[in-house]
Protein backbone atom coordinates (compact mmCIF):
# COMPACT_ATOMS: atom_id res chain seq x y z
CA UNK A 1 0.00 0.00 0.00
CA UNK A 2 1.12 3.24 -1.34
CA UNK A 3 2.17 6.01 0.99
CA UNK A 4 -0.49 9.01 1.32
CA UNK A 5 0.53 11.76 0.30
CA UNK A 6 1.08 14.37 3.06
CA UNK A 7 -1.42 17.83 2.74
CA UNK A 8 0.02 20.66 0.87
CA UNK A 9 0.30 24.06 3.60
CA UNK A 10 -1.51 27.04 4.54
CA UNK A 11 0.25 29.81 4.44
CA UNK A 12 -1.18 32.33 7.03
CA UNK A 13 -1.01 35.72 6.50
CA UNK A 14 1.68 36.03 4.02
CA UNK A 15 2.62 39.59 2.40
CA UNK A 16 2.70 39.42 -1.48
CA UNK A 17 5.25 41.15 -2.48
CA UNK A 18 5.66 41.37 -6.08
CA UNK A 19 4.02 40.79 -9.67
CA UNK A 20 5.55 37.82 -11.80
CA UNK A 21 6.09 38.00 -14.80
CA UNK A 22 3.93 35.06 -15.91
CA UNK A 23 0.41 37.41 -14.41
CA UNK A 24 0.61 35.57 -10.93
CA UNK A 25 1.75 37.37 -8.02
CA UNK A 26 4.85 36.73 -5.90
CA UNK A 27 5.47 35.57 -1.91
CA UNK A 28 8.08 34.26 -0.17
CA UNK A 29 7.54 31.65 2.81
CA UNK A 30 10.80 29.99 4.55
CA UNK A 31 13.32 31.19 1.50
CA UNK A 32 10.75 29.78 -0.96
CA UNK A 33 8.92 31.90 -3.38
CA UNK A 34 5.28 31.07 -3.80
CA UNK A 35 3.02 31.67 -6.51
CA UNK A 36 -0.04 33.14 -5.83
CA UNK A 37 -2.91 34.18 -9.16
CA UNK A 38 -5.31 37.22 -8.87
CA UNK A 39 -3.21 38.43 -5.83
CA UNK A 40 -1.70 42.00 -5.63
CA UNK A 41 1.95 43.42 -4.69
CA UNK A 42 0.42 45.09 -0.85
CA UNK A 43 -1.76 42.49 0.31
CA UNK A 44 -1.72 40.21 3.36
CA UNK A 45 -3.12 36.91 2.79
CA UNK A 46 -3.79 33.41 3.81
CA UNK A 47 -2.77 31.18 0.65
CA UNK A 48 -3.74 27.63 0.17
CA UNK A 49 -0.92 25.49 -1.60
CA UNK A 50 -2.38 23.15 -4.50
CA UNK A 51 1.28 22.20 -5.85
CA UNK A 52 5.34 21.90 -4.93
CA UNK A 53 8.01 21.63 -6.38
CA UNK A 54 11.58 21.66 -5.69
CA UNK A 55 11.89 25.31 -5.41
CA UNK A 56 8.66 27.20 -5.11
CA UNK A 57 5.47 26.38 -4.07
CA UNK A 58 1.62 27.61 -6.07
CA UNK A 59 -0.93 28.18 -4.39
CA UNK A 60 -4.89 29.98 -4.48
CA UNK A 61 -5.94 32.83 -2.72
CA UNK A 62 -8.37 31.86 0.82
CA UNK A 63 -8.59 35.40 2.37
CA UNK A 64 -7.72 38.41 2.36
CA UNK A 65 -6.44 40.30 5.65
CA UNK A 66 -5.19 43.36 4.13
CA UNK A 67 -5.83 44.84 1.07
CA UNK A 68 -3.11 46.51 -1.52
CA UNK A 69 -3.26 49.66 -2.22
CA UNK A 70 -3.13 48.53 -5.83
CA UNK A 71 -6.16 47.15 -5.72
CA UNK A 72 -9.42 48.31 -7.32
CA UNK A 73 -12.73 46.26 -8.11
CA UNK A 74 -12.47 44.18 -11.25
CA UNK A 75 -14.65 45.29 -14.15
CA UNK A 76 -15.68 41.64 -15.40
CA UNK A 77 -17.59 39.49 -13.55
CA UNK A 78 -15.83 36.52 -15.03
CA UNK A 79 -12.74 37.73 -13.52
CA UNK A 80 -11.10 34.90 -11.10
CA UNK A 81 -11.71 32.07 -13.64
CA UNK A 82 -11.39 33.41 -17.06
CA UNK A 83 -7.44 33.48 -17.92
CA UNK A 84 -7.64 36.85 -20.35
CA UNK A 85 -7.49 39.40 -17.89
CA UNK A 86 -5.46 38.18 -14.89
CA UNK A 87 -4.37 41.69 -13.68
CA UNK A 88 -7.76 43.44 -13.70
CA UNK A 89 -7.95 43.41 -9.94
CA UNK A 90 -5.15 46.26 -10.04
CA UNK A 91 -5.29 49.91 -10.92
CA UNK A 92 -4.14 50.89 -14.64
CA UNK A 93 -1.06 52.69 -13.04
CA UNK A 94 -0.21 50.02 -10.99
CA UNK A 95 -0.10 47.80 -14.04
CA UNK A 96 1.96 49.50 -15.94
CA UNK A 97 4.89 49.87 -13.14
CA UNK A 98 4.74 46.38 -12.90
CA UNK A 99 5.17 46.14 -16.49
CA UNK A 100 8.07 48.22 -16.48
CA UNK A 101 9.91 46.36 -13.75
CA UNK A 102 9.18 43.18 -15.28
CA UNK A 103 11.61 44.47 -18.69
CA UNK A 104 13.92 46.27 -16.27
CA UNK A 105 14.27 43.16 -14.68
CA UNK A 106 15.19 41.04 -17.43
CA UNK A 107 17.20 43.42 -18.87
CA UNK A 108 19.26 43.25 -15.65
CA UNK A 109 19.38 39.85 -14.55
CA UNK A 110 19.23 38.11 -17.89
CA UNK A 111 21.09 40.41 -20.39
CA UNK A 112 23.12 41.87 -17.77
CA UNK A 113 23.99 44.78 -19.97
CA UNK A 114 24.20 48.47 -18.93
CA UNK A 115 21.65 50.41 -20.57
CA UNK A 116 22.21 54.58 -21.97
CA UNK A 117 18.56 55.12 -21.77
CA UNK A 118 15.40 53.15 -20.42
CA UNK A 119 12.33 55.58 -21.44
CA UNK A 120 8.79 55.34 -19.06
CA UNK A 121 6.29 52.32 -20.86
CA UNK A 122 3.92 53.97 -22.83
CA UNK A 123 0.39 53.52 -22.04
CA UNK A 124 -3.07 52.33 -23.58
CA UNK A 125 -5.36 55.09 -23.71
CA UNK A 126 -7.86 52.43 -24.12
CA UNK A 127 -7.66 50.15 -21.04
CA UNK A 128 -10.38 47.91 -22.14
CA UNK A 129 -12.13 47.27 -25.67
CA UNK A 130 -8.94 47.41 -27.58
CA UNK A 131 -8.67 44.04 -29.29
CA UNK A 132 -9.25 43.83 -33.23
CA UNK A 133 -9.79 40.26 -33.06
CA UNK A 134 -11.91 37.45 -30.76
CA UNK A 135 -12.29 34.27 -30.81
CA UNK A 136 -15.15 32.32 -28.97
CA UNK A 137 -15.51 28.60 -29.03
CA UNK A 138 -18.52 26.28 -28.65
CA UNK A 139 -18.59 23.55 -26.30
CA UNK A 140 -21.24 21.08 -24.83
CA UNK A 141 -18.84 21.04 -21.46
CA UNK A 142 -19.27 24.44 -20.27
CA UNK A 143 -17.87 25.04 -16.62
CA UNK A 144 -20.22 25.59 -13.82
CA UNK A 145 -20.03 28.03 -11.97
CA UNK A 146 -20.69 28.24 -8.02
CA UNK A 147 -24.06 30.92 -9.13
CA UNK A 148 -25.08 28.54 -12.13
CA UNK A 149 -28.61 27.94 -11.79
CA UNK A 150 -27.67 24.17 -13.20
CA UNK A 151 -26.48 23.32 -10.19
CA UNK A 152 -29.50 23.39 -8.54
CA UNK A 153 -31.60 19.81 -7.19
CA UNK A 154 -31.87 17.71 -10.16
CA UNK A 155 -28.95 18.50 -12.13
CA UNK A 156 -27.60 20.35 -15.14
CA UNK A 157 -30.07 20.41 -18.19
CA UNK A 158 -28.33 22.72 -19.97
CA UNK A 159 -24.00 22.28 -20.12
CA UNK A 160 -23.77 24.33 -24.00
CA UNK A 161 -21.39 27.05 -23.71
CA UNK A 162 -19.48 29.69 -25.76
CA UNK A 163 -16.86 31.05 -24.74
CA UNK A 164 -13.69 30.95 -23.53
CA UNK A 165 -11.43 28.04 -22.50
CA UNK A 166 -10.47 27.54 -18.91
CA UNK A 167 -6.72 27.95 -17.72
CA UNK A 168 -5.58 23.98 -18.25
CA UNK A 169 -8.53 23.05 -19.31
CA UNK A 170 -8.59 21.80 -22.78
CA UNK A 171 -12.23 20.68 -22.83
CA UNK A 172 -13.99 23.11 -20.20
CA UNK A 173 -15.61 26.05 -21.67
CA UNK A 174 -16.38 29.33 -19.36
CA UNK A 175 -19.91 30.62 -20.88
CA UNK A 176 -19.29 34.49 -21.41
CA UNK A 177 -22.05 36.75 -21.05
CA UNK A 178 -20.09 39.79 -21.30
CA UNK A 179 -16.52 40.25 -22.31
CA UNK A 180 -14.71 43.55 -21.78
CA UNK A 181 -11.79 42.99 -24.74
CA UNK A 182 -13.52 43.83 -28.17
CA UNK A 183 -16.10 46.63 -28.83
CA UNK A 184 -19.48 45.79 -29.94
CA UNK A 185 -21.35 44.30 -31.90
CA UNK A 186 -18.53 41.78 -30.52
CA UNK A 187 -21.06 40.59 -27.37
CA UNK A 188 -23.85 40.77 -29.62
CA UNK A 189 -22.74 38.27 -32.32
CA UNK A 190 -21.48 35.70 -29.63
CA UNK A 191 -24.93 36.37 -27.81
CA UNK A 192 -27.31 35.91 -31.08
CA UNK A 193 -25.37 33.23 -32.30
CA UNK A 194 -25.96 31.05 -28.97
CA UNK A 195 -29.93 31.82 -29.08
CA UNK A 196 -30.39 30.85 -32.25
CA UNK A 197 -28.30 27.68 -32.34
CA UNK A 198 -29.83 26.48 -29.07
CA UNK A 199 -33.47 27.24 -30.78
CA UNK A 200 -32.30 25.45 -33.89
CA UNK A 201 -31.49 22.45 -32.51
CA UNK A 202 -27.79 22.56 -33.03
CA UNK A 203 -25.30 21.00 -31.60
CA UNK A 204 -22.20 22.24 -29.57
CA UNK A 205 -18.60 20.56 -29.69
CA UNK A 206 -17.75 17.87 -27.37
CA UNK A 207 -13.96 17.99 -27.98
CA UNK A 208 -13.52 14.68 -26.00
CA UNK A 209 -15.37 12.29 -29.06
CA UNK A 210 -15.05 15.14 -31.60
CA UNK A 211 -18.48 15.32 -32.25
CA UNK A 212 -20.77 17.94 -32.80
CA UNK A 213 -21.43 20.47 -35.47
CA UNK A 214 -20.34 24.17 -33.91
CA UNK A 215 -16.69 24.41 -33.18
CA UNK A 216 -15.72 28.28 -33.28
CA UNK A 217 -16.42 31.77 -34.09
CA UNK A 218 -13.81 34.32 -34.92
CA UNK A 219 -14.66 37.88 -34.82
CA UNK A 220 -12.58 40.84 -36.59
CA UNK A 221 -13.18 44.51 -36.72
CA UNK A 222 -11.31 47.46 -38.06
CA UNK A 223 -11.20 51.11 -37.10
CA UNK A 224 -12.79 52.20 -39.70
CA UNK A 225 -15.76 50.00 -39.15
CA UNK A 226 -15.08 46.97 -41.48
CA UNK A 227 -16.49 43.66 -39.25
CA UNK A 228 -15.43 40.20 -40.19
CA UNK A 229 -17.15 37.04 -38.52
CA UNK A 230 -15.59 33.33 -39.00
CA UNK A 231 -17.97 30.51 -38.04
CA UNK A 232 -16.09 27.04 -38.09
CA UNK A 233 -18.20 24.25 -38.46
CA UNK A 234 -17.50 20.79 -38.38
CA UNK A 235 -19.28 19.48 -41.37
CA UNK A 236 -21.10 20.87 -43.96
CA UNK A 237 -25.10 21.26 -43.42
CA UNK A 238 -28.42 22.80 -44.29
CA UNK A 239 -28.26 24.35 -40.60
CA UNK A 240 -24.87 26.22 -41.32
CA UNK A 241 -26.39 28.40 -44.14
CA UNK A 242 -29.72 28.90 -41.81
CA UNK A 243 -27.34 30.41 -39.25
CA UNK A 244 -24.99 32.44 -41.50
CA UNK A 245 -28.27 33.67 -42.94
CA UNK A 246 -29.90 34.61 -40.00
CA UNK A 247 -26.23 36.72 -38.67
CA UNK A 248 -26.46 38.46 -41.91
CA UNK A 249 -29.96 39.47 -41.56
CA UNK A 250 -29.40 40.65 -37.52
CA UNK A 251 -25.90 42.58 -38.82
CA UNK A 252 -26.11 44.07 -41.74
CA UNK A 253 -22.70 46.02 -39.97
CA UNK A 254 -20.94 42.84 -40.98
CA UNK A 255 -18.74 43.46 -44.21
CA UNK A 256 -17.33 39.78 -44.29
CA UNK A 257 -18.88 36.87 -43.69
CA UNK A 258 -17.57 33.63 -43.71
CA UNK A 259 -17.07 29.88 -42.72
CA UNK A 260 -14.94 26.96 -42.34
CA UNK A 261 -15.21 23.21 -41.97
CA UNK A 262 -13.14 21.70 -40.01
CA UNK A 263 -12.94 18.07 -39.25
CA UNK A 264 -9.88 18.05 -37.80
CA UNK A 265 -8.78 16.89 -34.13
CA UNK A 266 -7.31 20.70 -33.62
CA UNK A 267 -9.00 24.31 -34.24
CA UNK A 268 -6.53 25.73 -35.95
CA UNK A 269 -7.95 26.83 -39.61
CA UNK A 270 -4.97 28.11 -41.53
CA UNK A 271 -4.65 25.36 -43.44
CA UNK A 272 -8.22 24.85 -44.15
CA UNK A 273 -10.09 26.88 -46.74
CA UNK A 274 -12.03 29.53 -45.46
CA UNK A 275 -15.19 29.79 -47.52
CA UNK A 276 -16.85 33.05 -48.77
CA UNK A 277 -20.61 33.91 -47.62
CA UNK A 278 -21.31 37.80 -47.94
CA UNK A 279 -19.51 40.65 -48.36
CA UNK A 280 -15.61 40.61 -48.90
CA UNK A 281 -12.98 38.38 -48.84
CA UNK A 282 -11.18 40.78 -46.33
CA UNK A 283 -11.41 44.23 -43.89
CA UNK A 284 -9.30 47.09 -44.44
CA UNK A 285 -7.13 48.33 -41.75
CA UNK A 286 -5.02 51.92 -42.33
CA UNK A 287 -2.27 53.12 -40.58
CA UNK A 288 -0.71 56.75 -40.34
CA UNK A 289 2.93 56.23 -41.60
CA UNK A 290 6.15 58.15 -40.37
CA UNK A 291 8.46 60.24 -42.57
CA UNK A 292 7.34 62.00 -46.15
CA UNK A 293 4.49 60.07 -46.83
CA UNK A 294 1.56 61.53 -47.10
CA UNK A 295 -1.32 59.12 -47.73
CA UNK A 296 -2.17 56.67 -44.78
CA UNK A 297 -1.19 52.88 -44.73
CA UNK A 298 -3.26 50.72 -46.39
CA UNK A 299 -3.35 47.19 -45.29
CA UNK A 300 -5.67 44.39 -46.19
CA UNK A 301 -6.40 41.87 -43.28
CA UNK A 302 -7.56 38.23 -44.44
CA UNK A 303 -9.67 35.71 -41.93
CA UNK A 304 -5.82 34.12 -40.89
CA UNK A 305 -4.31 37.04 -41.58
CA UNK A 306 -1.81 38.25 -38.94
CA UNK A 307 -2.49 41.89 -37.03
CA UNK A 308 -1.79 43.49 -34.15
CA UNK A 309 -4.63 42.85 -32.02
CA UNK A 310 -4.24 46.45 -30.03
CA UNK A 311 -4.34 49.00 -33.70
CA UNK A 312 -3.97 51.76 -31.54
CA UNK A 313 -1.04 51.07 -29.37
CA UNK A 314 0.65 48.82 -32.69
CA UNK A 315 1.23 52.68 -34.30
CA UNK A 316 3.02 53.69 -31.53
CA UNK A 317 4.90 50.63 -31.23
CA UNK A 318 6.16 50.81 -34.80
CA UNK A 319 6.66 55.16 -34.71
CA UNK A 320 9.30 53.69 -31.90
CA UNK A 321 10.97 50.93 -33.71
CA UNK A 322 10.79 53.56 -37.15
CA UNK A 323 12.37 56.59 -34.59
CA UNK A 324 14.72 54.51 -33.27
CA UNK A 325 16.32 53.10 -36.09
CA UNK A 326 16.87 56.89 -37.25
CA UNK A 327 16.67 56.56 -41.00
CA UNK A 328 18.98 58.63 -43.03
CA UNK A 329 17.40 57.66 -46.62
CA UNK A 330 20.39 55.26 -48.00
CA UNK A 331 20.23 51.76 -46.02
CA UNK A 332 19.69 48.79 -46.61
CA UNK A 333 17.16 47.07 -43.61
CA UNK A 334 16.22 43.56 -43.03
CA UNK A 335 12.77 43.23 -41.63
CA UNK A 336 13.28 39.42 -39.76
CA UNK A 337 9.72 37.85 -39.09
CA UNK A 338 8.19 40.39 -41.09
CA UNK A 339 4.56 38.61 -40.64
CA UNK A 340 2.35 40.49 -43.18
CA UNK A 341 5.01 43.45 -44.42
CA UNK A 342 3.71 45.56 -41.53
CA UNK A 343 7.05 47.56 -40.33
CA UNK A 344 8.44 46.90 -44.12
CA UNK A 345 5.73 49.13 -45.30
CA UNK A 346 6.06 51.69 -42.47
CA UNK A 347 9.88 51.96 -43.21
CA UNK A 348 10.17 51.45 -46.64
CA UNK A 349 9.38 54.91 -47.86
CA UNK A 350 12.53 56.59 -45.82
CA UNK A 351 15.23 53.93 -46.91
CA UNK A 352 16.65 52.12 -49.90
CA UNK A 353 15.66 48.69 -49.42
CA UNK A 354 14.06 46.36 -47.05
CA UNK A 355 14.45 42.72 -47.70
CA UNK A 356 11.78 41.15 -45.77
CA UNK A 357 11.75 37.41 -44.09
CA UNK A 358 8.83 35.30 -42.67
CA UNK A 359 8.39 31.59 -41.93
CA UNK A 360 4.57 31.56 -42.94
CA UNK A 361 4.05 31.46 -46.40
CA UNK A 362 0.50 32.74 -46.76
CA UNK A 363 2.11 35.73 -44.64
CA UNK A 364 4.63 36.86 -47.34
CA UNK A 365 1.74 36.33 -49.64
CA UNK A 366 0.14 38.70 -47.96
CA UNK A 367 2.57 41.40 -47.38
CA UNK A 368 3.69 41.56 -50.96
CA UNK A 369 -0.26 42.02 -51.81
CA UNK A 370 -0.29 44.93 -48.92
CA UNK A 371 2.88 46.44 -50.77
CA UNK A 372 1.30 46.73 -54.00
CA UNK A 373 -1.74 47.91 -52.46
CA UNK A 374 0.54 50.58 -50.83
CA UNK A 375 2.49 51.48 -53.97
CA UNK A 376 5.85 50.48 -52.46
CA UNK A 377 8.20 49.06 -55.00
CA UNK A 378 11.88 48.98 -52.88
CA UNK A 379 11.18 45.40 -50.70
CA UNK A 380 11.50 41.90 -51.56
CA UNK A 381 9.99 39.38 -49.36
CA UNK A 382 11.49 36.04 -48.60
CA UNK A 383 9.67 32.42 -46.85
CA UNK A 384 11.50 29.91 -45.12
CA UNK A 385 12.92 28.83 -41.60
CA UNK A 386 15.31 32.06 -40.42
CA UNK A 387 18.06 29.98 -38.69
CA UNK A 388 18.21 28.39 -42.42
CA UNK A 389 17.36 31.31 -44.89
CA UNK A 390 19.90 33.86 -43.23
CA UNK A 391 23.23 32.64 -43.81
CA UNK A 392 26.26 34.08 -46.01
CA UNK A 393 24.81 33.54 -49.11
CA UNK A 394 21.63 35.23 -48.68
CA UNK A 395 23.16 38.40 -47.47
CA UNK A 396 25.71 38.06 -50.23
CA UNK A 397 22.86 38.04 -52.83
CA UNK A 398 21.13 40.61 -51.19
CA UNK A 399 23.24 43.19 -49.82
CA UNK A 400 24.64 43.83 -45.74
CA UNK A 401 22.32 45.33 -44.02
CA UNK A 402 23.09 48.55 -42.41
CA UNK A 403 19.80 47.95 -40.14
CA UNK A 404 18.04 45.00 -38.95
CA UNK A 405 14.83 44.80 -37.22
CA UNK A 406 13.50 41.54 -35.71
CA UNK A 407 10.11 41.20 -34.37
CA UNK A 408 10.08 37.49 -33.12
CA UNK A 409 7.61 34.94 -31.67
CA UNK A 410 7.53 34.90 -27.43
CA UNK A 411 10.56 31.85 -28.15
CA UNK A 412 12.73 35.07 -29.03
CA UNK A 413 15.54 34.05 -31.77
CA UNK A 414 17.42 31.13 -32.43
CA UNK A 415 20.62 30.95 -31.84
CA UNK A 416 22.17 30.89 -35.07
CA UNK A 417 19.73 33.39 -36.26
CA UNK A 418 21.60 35.69 -33.52
CA UNK A 419 25.09 34.66 -34.86
CA UNK A 420 24.29 35.29 -37.97
CA UNK A 421 23.14 39.29 -37.54
CA UNK A 422 26.29 39.21 -35.54
CA UNK A 423 28.19 37.83 -38.57
CA UNK A 424 26.34 40.50 -40.88
CA UNK A 425 27.80 43.23 -38.06
CA UNK A 426 25.03 46.03 -39.47
CA UNK A 427 25.28 49.59 -37.37
CA UNK A 428 22.15 49.05 -35.40
CA UNK A 429 19.53 46.65 -34.45
CA UNK A 430 16.50 47.70 -33.40
CA UNK A 431 14.90 44.48 -31.62
CA UNK A 432 10.89 44.82 -30.98
CA UNK A 433 9.69 41.70 -28.70
CA UNK A 434 6.51 40.54 -26.76
CA UNK A 435 8.56 38.38 -24.09
CA UNK A 436 11.26 40.12 -22.39
CA UNK A 437 12.79 37.76 -20.68
CA UNK A 438 13.60 35.53 -24.69
CA UNK A 439 14.30 39.40 -25.64
CA UNK A 440 16.99 39.92 -22.57
CA UNK A 441 18.55 36.26 -23.52
CA UNK A 442 19.45 37.55 -27.09
CA UNK A 443 20.23 40.52 -26.16
CA UNK A 444 23.18 38.84 -23.95
CA UNK A 445 24.46 37.31 -27.19
CA UNK A 446 24.32 40.40 -29.42
CA UNK A 447 26.12 42.13 -26.34
CA UNK A 448 29.23 40.93 -28.20
CA UNK A 449 29.68 43.09 -30.67
CA UNK A 450 26.66 45.61 -29.89
CA UNK A 451 25.67 48.29 -27.01
CA UNK A 452 22.04 48.80 -25.65
CA UNK A 453 21.37 52.43 -26.39
CA UNK A 454 17.63 52.81 -25.78
CA UNK A 455 14.57 50.75 -24.56
CA UNK A 456 11.14 51.66 -24.85
CA UNK A 457 8.38 49.23 -23.11
CA UNK A 458 4.29 49.77 -25.00
CA UNK A 459 1.62 48.16 -23.35
CA UNK A 460 -0.18 46.68 -26.11
CA UNK A 461 -2.64 44.01 -23.50
CA UNK A 462 -3.57 46.54 -20.64
CA UNK A 463 -5.39 44.44 -18.03
CA UNK A 464 -2.73 41.72 -18.46
CA UNK A 465 0.60 41.05 -17.54
CA UNK A 466 1.72 41.38 -21.18
CA UNK A 467 4.23 43.77 -22.24
CA UNK A 468 5.82 44.53 -26.24
CA UNK A 469 9.75 46.16 -25.51
CA UNK A 470 11.82 47.78 -28.18
CA UNK A 471 15.39 47.80 -27.97
CA UNK A 472 17.74 49.83 -29.96
CA UNK A 473 21.61 47.90 -29.71
CA UNK A 474 24.54 50.03 -31.92
CA UNK A 475 27.67 48.47 -33.17
CA UNK A 476 30.40 49.15 -30.79
CA UNK A 477 33.23 50.80 -33.09
CA UNK A 478 36.16 48.84 -31.94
Amino acid sequence: MGRRKRPLPLFEKVEIIDAGSDGKAVARVDDRVVFVPFAAPGDVADVQAYKKRRSYFEAKLVKIHKESEYRVTPECSHFGLCGGCKWQHMSYESQLQFKQKQVKDALERIAKVPCEKFFPIIGSEKQYYYRNKLEYTFSDRRWLTDFDPSKEEGGPEDMNGLGFHLPGMFDKILDIDHCYLQRDPSNAIRLAVKKYALEHGMSFYNVRKWEGLLRNIIIRTSRNGNLMVIVVFREETDKNKGLLAFLGEEFPEITSLMYVINDKKNDTINDLEVKLFAGEPFIVEEMIPPGNRKEPLTFRIGPTSFYQTNPEQAQKLYETAYGFAGFKGDEVVYDLYTGAGTIASFVAPSVKKVIGVEYVEEAVKDAYDNMELNGIANVEFYAGDLAKVLDEEFIGTHGKPDVVITDPPRAGMHEKVVRQILNAAPEKIVYVSCNPATQARDIALLHEKYDVLKVQPVDMFPQTHHVENVVLLKRRKH
